[in-house]
């Protein structure tokens, strides 16, 4: 880890532990705590985001047309395939796993390596990617201009038509709309006392306590910072088979301090969202806390107080139109 990581994990940790017991219902609880509620509103175009609705579903974004941004991030389920790595055309797999697109405008960064900095610089990745879509923008273009819906769209929302940045605009709006606000943790952040089980409470104090808050905060819970994966274990080094993506960050800047790094993922939808970790490694989701009390916290902790975490994780999702309950 690197120093400036390390001490703000432990400004973090100590800021957790110490923190006034909460009492639930009482007013002033969403200002006291380290996670914070979903907004509500996002605050998008409806409009555009009706057409980005339709591109995100549209396998003609791909070279052979068989896979569509909802192949790999199905909204219905939890906004990703429930799969170790996706398959793209022609049945390629890709080399990390497929993170949810849920509550993705209020990451910090893109991709596990935060290689793309907004939502609409994101979407030329797997657009362009050979394993994924693997398209090539003019051919996306002249063949949506061929569609009998399209065209008309596109000029009554933006006045040059069908482009590749109206396309990419049009589709991180919609992304920006899949907020999942109201969860029952939000519900008890705002004043509801009946919002959570006392054993939920005491899942979300030893969630505190054990120092996960250090890096899963803030209304994403998660999504704001690197942080180095096995920062107390090695475990590139006990997996072994190290890949190019296994790198993380590193790819991205070049700097030796990054090997291994990755965006700290949220745990909004991580009740709907298993396998889990970047490679996918993670079954379920008490194997993922389990990873990360051996390589990130370098703790033990009981049986009976990592099922409690995971009892309160599930109770950090929230609710979206698109969402099957």
């Amino acid at each position: 880890m690197r120093p400036m990581q390390s001490k703000l994990c432990r400004i973090l940790i100590s800021w957790a532990v110490v923190a006034p017991a909460f009492v639930a219902g009482a007013a002033g609880v969403a200002a006291e705590e380290p996670i914070k509620p979903i907004p509500v509103e996002t605050g998008v175009d409806s409009d555009v985001a009706a057409l980005g609705r339709l591109l995100f579903h549209d396998p003609r974004l791909s070279s052979d047309q068989s896979v569509s941004c909802a192949t790999c991030h199905d909204l219905a389920t939890g906004g990703d395939d429930g799969e170790r790595v996706s398959t793209g055309i022609e049945g390629r797999q890709g080399v990390v796993n497929a993170p949810t697109v849920y509550n993705s405008a209020l990451n910090f960064k893109q991709f596990w390596d935060g290689r793309a900095d907004t939502l609409k610089d994101q979407i030329d990745g797997p657009v362009q990617a050979t394993f994924e879509m693997g398209s090539l923008w003019p051919d996306v273009v002249a063949t949506l201009y061929q569609d009998d819906h399209y065209p008309d769209a596109f000029n009554e929302r933006y006045g040059e038509g069908i482009t590749r940045e109206t396309i990419k605009h049009a589709l991180a709006e919609f992304m920006r709309s899949l907020n999942t606000p109201n969860s029952r943790f939000d519900q008890w952040l705002q004043g509801d006392a009946t919002a959570l089980t006392p054993t939920e409470l005491e899942g979300y104090r030893l969630f505190k306590d054990y120092g996960c808050v250090s890096c899963h905060q803030g209304a994403n819970v998660g999504g704001n910072m690197f942080q180095v994966f096995g920062v107390i274990n090695e475990f590139f080094k006990r997996r072994g088979n190290i890949t190019e993506a296994d790198l993380g960050r590193f790819n991205v800047t070049g700097n030796p301090e990054d090997r291994h790094a990755f965006k700290v993922p949220s745990l909004r939808m991580a009740a709907h969202t298993a396998p889990y970790l970047h490679d996918g490694s993670a079954a379920t989701l008490r194997d993922a806390v389990d990873a990360m009390f051996e390589f990130q916290l370098g703790r033990e902790a009981p049986d009976r107080d990592k099922d409690l975490i995971v009892e309160f994780i599930k109770t950090l999702a929230g609710e979206h139109e698109e969402l099957v309950p």
